[in-house]
């Protein structure tokens, strides 16, 4: 059944008002079974036990212990080689995040269970200095954030990213941020001095001006306007930041990057980027759903659009063209888009961060013959 018919049904039935309040707040409607599972599933409220409450969805952490903090990759979409992600799901619950299927490997659902199950590294501080100490590391610029929020609520109280940032500045490594929450200001006090010595930069997503439009796509997000003064923040202490117009979906957010551009250069962003939606694997049905139900009336136009975009196809993950696609549609969104940053004056200083202060970390080898001896 699609989408929109399955959730108009339920929608009669007095017992679906309690399951949409159970997941208040968060952005996927559903939390189908992951596309490795053997069985599909996706759970739903059957009618009985009507005398018992449902709970609201809580978020629930889960640690994890890699042996490893720096993911390398070698995208010819991407300007930087290496990531950190303290996080795996985001409590942030935006709708299109590219990151949902990866849930996937671990028997979860790209739906809620991204949203509400996030795995969580506290050692990676500890980590990133043991790798930064390794003789064979080569010093380039770490993008933290390639897959999920940095800055997602559990940051408040685990402060893994700070950590991060910790060892960075201790030994003078460049970095490059990108988060739509204000708990970056949080960290002004390490990132302004390493903005000085030309060592970080931040990118912010900017995805929209409307109030409603966000709380619906992006619900646990910092509001508009509180990226607006996150950005002028930043640009204040001096810290070098980019305006990410991401995603940008067509009819619905799209009509509005003249706006957003013009707002975010107006509070300090010297850059600006650009992501046409991806629809990557489980993604596709999850935006679907979403949309059909909270946009009706033009769910239609925005996927027609999307297609036009992706030779007639949801998404194509082929490089040079999953980020952007192609086809007149997509031509006409560039073309606006460089129009509005030549006009604006974005783009115009490049954010090369320095390498030559790096200092590796010293650390003492437990392992070692001079350990015997007290050292």
């Amino acid at each position: 059944m699609p989408p929109q018919e399955k959730w108009k049904t339920r929608s009669q039935d007095a017992d679906w008002a309690a399951e949409k309040d159970m997941a208040r707040g968060r952005g996927a409607l559903s939390n189908a079974s992951g596309r490795f599972e053997r069985q599909y599933a996706e759970p739903f409220h059957d009618g009985w036990a009507q005398d018992e409450k449902l709970e609201t969805l809580r978020t629930e952490t889960i640690p994890e212990r890699p042996k490893t903090i720096i993911t390398y990759n070698a995208s010819p979409d991407i300007s930087f080689d290496r990531t950190i992600n303290p996080y795996k799901g985001c409590e942030h619950g935006c709708i299109y995040c590219y990151a949902r299927p990866n849930h996937a490997y671990r028997g979860l659902s790209a739906g809620l269970d991204f949203e509400t199950k996030i795995f969580v590294k506290p050692g990676a501080p500890a980590l990133l200095e043991r790798e930064l100490a390794k003789k064979s590391y080569r010093v380039a610029p770490i993008m933290m954030a390639g897959d999920t929020d940095i800055y997602q609520p559990i940051e408040r109280e685990l402060k893994i990213t700070r950590g991060l940032l910790e060892i960075l500045s201790a030994h003078d490594h460049p970095v490059n941020l990108i988060t739509k929450s204000a708990l970056v200001l949080r960290d002004l006090d390490i990132l302004a001095p390493m903005a000085a010595k030309g060592l970080v930069s931040v990118a912010i997503s900017f995805t929209t001006l409307d109030r409603d439009l966000s709380r619906t796509m992006e619900p646990r997000c910092a509001a508009p306007h509180r990226r607006i003064e996150t950005m002028r923040e930043l640009a204040k202490a001096g810290i070098p930041v980019t305006a990410m117009t991401a995603p940008l979906i067509p009819a619905l957010n799209e009509p509005e990057l003249e706006a957003l551009l013009d707002v975010a250069a107006e509070a300090g962003a010297t850059r600006a980027g650009y992501v046409l939606l991806r629809l990557p694997l489980e993604i596709a049905s999850l935006f679907t759903e979403w949309l059909e139900v909270n946009y009706p009336d033009r769910a239609k136009r925005v996927m027609a659009l999307l297609r036009s975009c992706h030779a007639g196809e949801d998404y194509r993950s082929d490089w040079k063209t999953r980020q952007r696609g192609d086809g007149p549609y997509a031509k006409l969104i560039a073309d606006r888009f460089h129009k509005a940053i030549r006009r604006l004056g974005l783009n115009k200083v490049s954010f090369g961060l320095r390498t030559d202060l790096f200092r590796p970390p010293v650390l003492k080898d437990p392992g070692s013959q001079m350990s015997l001896f007290g050292e």
